[in-house]
This record gives C-alpha cells, sequence and structure tokens, in this order.
C-alpha cells in the first residue's frame, strides 16, 4: 500500500470504482444473455423453416440450383444426413442449452444442434423432409455474441472520469490534513506553528480547532515557564552578585580554601542558572541564517576553548551549507564539547560530515560513556548518571543539545565510541531547519 494518505484513499475508491465497473458488466451480460439466446434461436428456426419450404416447394429438377443460390447469398448449405456421424458435445452453458432446448420445442423434440459435426465447425441444425434427414449448416458468425463494446467503451470513460473525480476530492479533502502534518512537524521542532485554516468537513474543523487549541496552549505554558525560569533566574542573580561582592572583600587573612569554596560554589550556581536559561530560551524565536557554515562555526568556537587554554581536535569534512539558527547551534556545540571536557578530560576531538542528504556533527571523548540502554534516557531534561559521568551539574545539557537538533529537524545519538568514550553525534538533513 501507498504509505500517503491521499495515494490510499485514490487506490481504494479506484478499486471500489473498478469492481463496480466489472460487476456492472457482468450484469449487463447476464441480463442480455437470454433475450441474446432467444433472437439466435429465432433467426435459426426462421432460416430452417424457409430452407425446408424452399426445398418442398421448389421442383427437383431446380433444389441443386436452389441450394447454390442460398449458399451463396445467405452462407448457408443443406447436407443430407448419414450414419455414424461424428458430432461433438455443446458447452455445458446456460446460452448454449437455452438454444437447443428453444429449437426442439419449435423444430420437433427429434431436432439435433451441434457446433461441428464430422470434425466441420459451423451451426449445425437437423431437420427432415418427408422422412429424409438433412443437416443445415450456418456460418458460426451468427451465434458470436453482441457484447457491446461500444458501451463498454463508455463504461471505461466513465470509470477514468470517476477516478479523476475522486482524486480531485481526495486531494481537497487532504489539504486541511497536510497542513495539520506540516503544523504537527513544526511543533515536534520545538517551534509555534501559525494556526491552521479551520475549514473543510465537520471532522476536519473540529480536529483543526482542537489542534489549534493545543499549539496555543503549548505557547502560554512555554512562555509562563520562560518568564518564570527568567524571574527566578533574576531573584538568584541579584543576592549571588551580592555575596560574590562580599567574599571578594574579605580580609585576606580569613580562610583562603573556605574563600575558594565560596567562589567556586557562586561559579556553579551561576552556570546552573545560565543553564535555565538557556533550556527556557526560545531558539524558534532567532531569525536563521539561510546559508550557514557549519565548519567555520566549529573552528571559531575551537579558537575560543583554546584561548581558555583547553586543546580541541577538529576534523571537519566538507560540507553543503545549512539553514540554522548560529546563536542556538553554537549553545548546542557547546554544551556537547564541555560535556566532553567535564566527564572525558582532554582528550576531546569534534568533527563533521556529510552522509547523503544528512550532515551530522560528531563530539567525541575518552570519558566512562554511556551505556546503550540509558542514552535516551539522557537527553531527557534533568537526568544524570551517577555511576559512569557523575559530576556537578542540573542535567539539562543533553536536554538542550537535543531540543535544539529538533528545532532544525535533526536528532541526537549517544554512541559508543571505539576504544572507549562516547560519541555524541547530531545529524541534521539539508535544508530542513525549521
Amino acid at each position: 500500500m501507498p504509505r500517503t494518505l491521499l495515494a490510499r484513499s485514490v487506490l481504494l475508491i479506484a478499486a471500489l470504482l473498478i469492481l463496480a465497473h466489472l460487476a456492472w458488466l457482468q450484469i449487463f451480460r447476464i441480463s442480455t444473455r437470454e433475450p441474446r439466446a432467444r433472437q439466435v434461436s429465432q433467426q435459426i428456426v426462421s432460416t430452417v423453416n424457409l430452407t425446408r419450404a424452399a426445398l418442398v416447394t421448389a421442383e427437383p429438377s431446380k433444389r441443386y440450383g436452389l441450394l447454390g443460390e442460398i449458399a451463396e447469398r445467405e452462407g448457408v448449405q443443406v447436407h443430407a444426413a448419414k450414419r455414424g456421424e461424428k458430432l461433438t458435445p455443446l458447452p455445458k452453458t446456460s446460452f448454449y442449452e437455452f438454444i437447443e432446448s428453444d429449437l426442439r420445442a419449435q423444430l420437433g423434440a427429434s431436432t439435433q444442434f451441434t457446433l461441428s459435426r464430422n470434425g466441420v465447425e459451423g451451426i449445425w441444425v437437423s431437420f427432415d423432409i418427408d422422412g429424409d434427414g438433412f443437416w443445415m449448416l450456418m456460418p458460426e458468425s451468427r451465434l458470436a455474441l453482441d457484447e457491446s463494446w461500444r458501451w463498454i467503451g463508455w463504461g471505461a470513460l466513465v470509470l477514468l472520469l470517476a477516478v479523476g473525480g475522486a482524486f480531485l476530492i481526495v486531494v481537497r479533502i487532504n489539504r486541511p490534513l497536510r497542513a495539520l502534518t506540516e503544523a504537527a512537524e513544526q511543533m515536534g521542532r520545538g517551534s509555534t506553528p501559525a494556526p491552521v485554516d479551520e475549514s473543510g468537513p465537520a471532522e476536519i474543523q473540529t480536529l483543526s480547532r482542537a489542534f489549534n487549541q493545543m499549539a496555543a496552549d503549548r505557547k502560554r505554558l512555554d512562555d509562563e515557564r520562560a518568564l518564570l525560569l527568567a524571574g527566578v533566574s533574576h531573584d538568584l542573580r541579584t543576592p549571588l552578585a551580592r555575596i560574590r561582592l562580599g567574599v571578594e572583600m574579605l580580609d585576606d587573612k580569613g580562610d583562603a580554601a573556605l574563600r575558594e569554596g565560596i567562589v567556586q560554589d557562586i561559579e556553579d550556581i551561576d552556570a546552573a542558572i545560565n543553564q535555565f536559561l538557556d533550556f527556557a530560551r526560545a531558539a524558534s524565536s532567532e531569525n536563521e541564517t539561510p546559508d550557514a557554515d557549519i565548519n567555520k562555526l566549529i573552528t571559531d568556537m575551537a579558537s575560543r576553548y583554546e584561548r581558555a587554554g583547553k586543546q580541541l581536535t577538529v576534523k571537519t569534512s566538507p560540507v553543503p551549507a545549512l539553514p540554522l539558527r548560529l546563536l542556538a547551534m553554537q549553545r548546542l556545540i557547546g554544551n556537547l564539547i564541555d560535556n566532553a571536557f567535564r566527564h572525558g578530560g582532554y582528550e576531546v576531538t569534534v568533527g563533521t560530515g556529510c552522509d547523503g542528504s544528512t550532515v551530522f556533527i560528531e563530539v567525541l571523548d575518552r570519558g566512562p560513556g554511556i551505556p546503550p540502554e540509558l542514552a535516551e534516557r539522557m537527553l531527557q531534561p534533568f537526568t544524570r548518571m551517577d555511576a559512569a559521568r557523575s559530576t556537578s551539574g542540573t542535567g539539562l545539557g543533553l536536554a538542550i543539545v537535543d531540543r535544539i537538533a529538533r528545532m532544525h529537524g535533526g536528532c541526537v545519538q549517544l554512541l559508543p565510541r571505539e576504544g572507549g568514550g562516547l560519541r555524541a553525534r547530531v545529524e541534521l538533513r539539508t535544508g530542513a531547519a525549521g
């Protein structure tokens, strides 16, 4: 079966119309079979009676000439009956059974009817003249059923028009469903789609109205969540700033270790706030760069990491330009690199490549890695794996990566690296950003 609803609907309707057309043809054949058989039988009876009457009334010396004239003009031949003739049985169909029954009813019970006599094919009917047996031979074409090919042709034309009309109807019905599908795909990528048109049949209107309401509720919840996190983050940063200022004003004679610990706690809290803001930030509001160079973005980020004293190995391959939200993609790559440095030590590699219509970004480390059965769960918000990658954090880094990837129509895979470690792979379809 085809994959699309349009193709399936048209195929099923076309199959139904074809079956109905074939059923109509069969009904037509059955309904015309008996009248046609009666017509053929009456034609044979008339020919036999006329031929017999002509032979009976003709002078004996002129009978052979009369038979020749009848054969030439009407295609009817008369042969004398002989003993031991080989007759082929009639086909077991209602058409021939009706003709045979009608011939015997009108010409006599001893009348024989066959389509082959002594190997000669045709319409053979027996009759008697003064006790002598004769066979009349008629062309078999007179038995040919008139299947009314003209009607069949018109029926085929009507069938084609009906299928074409069904296609147009299904296209019209499918149009709002296609709009709903596109809007649902945008929601799946984290974007807020424009309201779909609430038109069409009542069921489609109800579905479109429910979808628009769901999209509006989702946007309202996202806005409220972003506002809440932004407000909380702002309220937290104000006392954090005072604490930082107070720590810096402490007398140098204080406990240096305690002071460094407080400073580190402040930095951790500030980093957690930044992660909350990144997760709540609506990346879909960022303008899209139509022809972004992902390799240049990675090279620029690698330079910043090098200036910060972190060695990052870059292995890029030629990839096509992509429509990207650059700030969001920078956060995606940055979270993967920071995660690799945090859990994988100093041997971190970032690379790009192209696999058919898919562009991929890979960040590789030599850390403990993530078991395959837990890879999907690690992409959920506020999820951390204490056993393998247990350090402080909010559990939002990979969730942010997954969210941004889906906004660009891509996906994230957390795969084991050969030789140990993690291979975080982000796949983006060319031209798929939403």
